[in-house]
């Protein structure tokens, strides 16, 4: 996890791609109530709940990134959007023609996993495609949520969120 100070800037599996992005040295290992709030968050998520609410998020980066992680907190508990339907919620709102691999890189570099939702997005066929957390990671979290996408059994991965380091970003 990491946090500006007040609010979670970063939340990643151990050994995501682009873990620890939103990092910036010198940093420090500290307890803060962002994280104490997050974590609260995970073990209501991992028990199977809905979280009734939300830790505070700060996320820097382009419009355009900034944009497509807003749709993803809009995105239900329980259902999945497609990388082409946010190109196209992006299209509408900009009056810009958007692609779905645009999409893609944008939700591949979301920094607050699970939070953000990014798991929710699936392919236009509804297929498992790309995760920076990893592909067993996200089909984890969608039947998780109720949603079966390949048969994996839950029961045969745990969460690891308690394996990624807590630092506060100066």
């Amino acid at each position: 996890m990491a946090s500006d100070g007040t609010a979670l800037t970063g939340l990643w599996f151990d050994g995501q791609k682009y873990f620890a992005g939103t990092l910036s040295e010198p940093y420090e290992e500290k307890l803060l109530p962002v994280f104490e709030d997050t974590i609260r968050w995970l073990d209501t998520y991992f028990s199977g709940e809905i979280p009734a609410f939300m830790p505070e998020l700060s996320v820097q980066s382009t419009p355009f990134r900034k944009a497509v992680w807003d749709i993803l907190l809009t995105i239900p508990y329980g259902q999945t959007i497609t990388y082409g339907e946010i190109a196209d919620i992006i299209a509408q709102q900009t009056g810009k023609k958007m692609s779905a691999q645009a999409v893609g890189g944008a939700v591949g570099h979301n920094p607050v996993s699970i939070i953000i939702p990014c798991h929710r997005v699936v392919g236009a066929d509804g297929s498992m495609t790309g995760y920076a957390g990893g592909i067993v990671r996200k089909k984890f979290l969608l039947e998780l949520e109720g949603i079966k996408k390949g048969g994996i059994i839950a029961a045969e991965i745990k969460p690891d969120y308690l394996l990624v380091c807590t630092v506060f970003k100066g």
